[in-house]
């Protein structure tokens, strides 16, 4: 057991690409590869899995900017991907194939990077609008979340060259937008000793960044301080207003504006008087405020969760308090708002009720000047013909209009309002669905079934957790006998992230088509329920999310779903973290556990890349925090020789070019269990960053490495 105080033997595996580390990696995953990737039914699971991946017949999802809509596509022949548009016209008509004649191909991914000998994986794109004529293209190596951004010229589709003129920025943690044709908002660590940056790697000053002119040179308009996470800024093309923002930590942030023809270089900006805790967003003259926990305003509280609206208008009047808000909506014990989308004309919420999407819509009225006395009405829309027990998703709804269209030209974007959403259910494949302004509904396009779905079975059920909370978790069976079965149970509880049921085709056609059995648990930690469902484990309540999943995995063993040794569970990331809690807290409830680019030394992931953004969510591991909570569960230092517990078998994943959560974590663990005497599989992808793969292959090998393990432990295991 490696204790805080003795020398951490594996500290060379947290240097990423040092020859050892390298060396050691290549020998496992290779050796993983060989293992659980070889022989006929592997080789065959990953040619299904890659046609799926690259099927031609799928949906090609749609952002909308103007007259166009913009989609990246993976297949075969491209996979980095094509960044290409179509006209609107023709979207509405009906989803257009993958070869159908009005795609444009705007950048070919790959083709950059035969040309360039880097392994771009394409990461975003800015537009500028309403011009719709130059785009910011983000273009990151191997998938990293470092980002190398370049100006594109959308109608000579070509990038423009930095001896033209063209903004070029290295690779940086970054954010940028347009403010006109000549200057940039830039938010990214570009000084040479690295004070720009916050302990977090990110931004720690926002810049006015102007074409021709070097950015570490552009003029600072808002700084933060050296522990904050980051800051950000951006301005509203509608009034004119820039806004700027630095957060403390990751679930707080203080919003600051300038009111509008205020001048970003020479005038100081004004704070939002919100809490730190209190979610700001602005688009034109409204403003958005989405509390945490309760917020009082002229004497009346407003319990987190809500979402409310006020008229900028009225903080440029007097800055100093806010105005009576309009209510949009208030949560409930099982509704919470996920999302908040907003068009020229209205706003939709995407609502989770027992973590199944609903949408409503509002009428965004004409915001008055000078701020009213009472609040203005928020007409209600309706939303019609979209199914119940479904996840929905809102791809893209443009507010802004393009020059066609402020030129009085119909055609170019007919329904300014209308929405384009991705509609699934667990065994329903995604559809793509537009959402008219007059919240009439047509499907344009549906992707095929990617597994049979005849009898598979999905419900919802609820297990208790040690201090009596219902857990939610959804069951999905398929199809064969009754009785227990290989069962997996996915979860992730962490950062306000919500498990919705929704269709995915690899889980499908390599799992649950043979029988098996998948669970997904809403446990505390993530947003299912809302706010206080994530407040209620985070830092010393963090144990309460490792009590909830414990629950369900009881909870299916007790109900007859499956058995002790049928049962194997996963997670990535924070579920990396649940996961390792589960293998060194729990591990006589499992028989076999994936572990997917994961935190587990929590005594230094604070001062491994991203880690001290998190700080919020998991504690300070050099104060009292180590002692009171964090050295109690930290997976990396409680990790038991075979001689004194049995462990699952366990399939440790990463990525080297993850920069987001250091891979030492999962190389580390590896060597301490091997060390201990207990069974680990490992495999490292050499790119593909925090998503573990960069392309269809490497994620249909991804996925093949995953059930192929859960297959031939599980079934081990349940014959013993």
């Amino acid at each position: 057991m490696t204790t805080p105080s003795s020398p951490d033997p594996y500290l060379f595996l947290e240097e990423v690409d040092s020859p050892e580390a390298l060396a050691w990696i290549g020998e496992r995953s290779d050796r993983t590869v060989a293992d659980l990737a070889a022989g006929e039914r592997a080789e065959a699971s990953q040619a299904r899995a890659l046609r799926i991946l690259d099927a031609t017949d799928r949906i090609a999802w749609p952002v909308l900017r103007g007259r166009f809509a913009y989609n990246v596509w993976k297949d075969g022949d491209h996979p980095r991907g094509l960044w290409r548009r179509v006209p609107w016209s023709v979207l509405e008509q009906g989803a257009p194939a993958a070869d159908h004649p009005a795609w444009e191909t705007l950048i070919d991914v790959d083709a950059l990077a035969r040309e360039e000998g880097v392994n771009w994986v394409y990461a975003g794109t800015v537009v500028r609008r309403p011009a719709d004529d130059r785009a910011l293209i983000r273009l990151s190596r191997g998938g990293a979340d470092a980002v190398e951004v370049r100006e594109f010229d959308l109608a000579a589709r070509r990038f423009v060259p930095a001896s033209e003129g063209g903004f070029h920025l290295p690779e940086a943690k970054c954010s940028v937008s347009w403010v006109d044709e000549d200057t940039l908002l830039l938010a990214a660590p570009v000084l040479p000793d690295g004070s720009d940056a916050t302990s977090s790697g990110y931004a720690r000053v926002a810049r006015l960044w102007r074409r021709g002119t070097d950015p570490a040179s552009a003029p600072v308009i808002f700084e933060g301080y050296d522990d904050d996470v980051a800051v950000g800024a951006a301005r509203d093309r509608d009034t004119g207003r820039y806004v700027a923002s630095r957060s403390p930590d990751f679930h707080t942030s203080q919003e600051w504006f300038w009111r509008p023809g205020g001048h970003p270089e020479t005038e100081q900006p004004v704070l939002v008087p919100v809490p730190e805790d209190c979610r700001v967003g602005s688009t034109g003259p409204w403003l958005m405020l989405r509390p945490r926990t309760e917020l009082r305003i002229d004497g009346v509280d407003y319990p987190g969760g809500s979402v409310l609206v006020v008229p900028w208008a009225a903080l440029d009047a007097d800055p100093s308090r806010l105005p009576a808000p309009t209510v949009l909506f208030t949560p409930t014990p099982s509704t919470t708002v996920e999302d908040v989308s907003w068009g020229r004309g209205r706003v939709l919420l995407t609502i989770l009720d027992d973590t199944e999407s609903r949408l409503e819509a509002f009428a965004i009225p004409d915001a008055p000047t000078p701020a009213p006395a009472s609040p203005p009405e928020w007409q209600r829309l309706p939303v019609e013909g979209l199914p119940e027990h479904v996840s929905i998703d809102v791809l893209s709804l443009d507010r802004h209009a393009g020059l066609a269209d402020l030129a009085g030209d119909a055609s170019a974007q007919p329904h300014p309002d209308d929405a384009v959403l991705a509609v699934s259910g667990p065994i329903v494949p995604p559809s793509l669905v537009l959402l008219r302004a007059d919240g009439s509904t047509v499907t344009l396009g549906s992707t095929p079934d990617r597994f049979d779905t005849s009898g598979v079975e999905v419900s919802r059920h609820t297990a208790v957790s040690d201090d009596g909370t219902e857990v939610p978790y959804t069951v999905m069976r398929g199809r064969g006998p009754a009785g227990p079965r290989p069962t997996i149970l996915y979860g992730y509880g962490g950062f306000m992230v919500s498990m919705r049921p929704s269709y995915a085709a690899l889980r499908g056609a390599l799992w649950l088509e043979e029988g098996g059995v998948y669970v997904v648990a809403g446990i505390r930690g993530g947003g299912e329920y809302g706010p206080a469902w994530h407040q209620a484990a985070i830092r010393e309540k963090r144990p309460r999310a490792y009590e909830d999943f414990a629950a369900v995995a009881r909870a299916l063993v007790e109900t007859g779903v499956t058995t002790r040794d049928q049962l194997g569970a996963t997670g990535g990331s924070n579920g990396g973290l649940l996961m390792g809690v589960m293998l060194t807290r729990y591990p006589e409830l499992f028989g076999a556990l994936a572990i997917a680019v994961p935190l587990l030394d929590m005594k230094r992931y604070h001062l491994l890349l991203a880690g001290a953004s998190w700080m919020a969510e998991y504690g300070d591991p050099d104060t009292a925090d180590w002692d009171d909570f964090l050295g109690a569960y930290s997976p990396y230092q409680h990790i038991r020789p075979a001689s004194e517990v049995r462990y699952p078998p366990i399939l440790m994943t990463t990525s080297t070019r993850d920069d987001r959560v250091h891979p030492g974590h999962a190389r580390k663990m590896t060597a301490a269990l091997e060390e201990a005497g207990h069974e680990v599989e490992y495999y490292e992808n050499v790119e593909g960053g925090h998503a573990g793969a960069a392309d269809n292959s490497q994620e249909a090998r991804k996925a093949v490495l995953t059930y192929e393990f859960f297959r031939r432990r599980l079934a081990s295991s349940s014959s013993k």
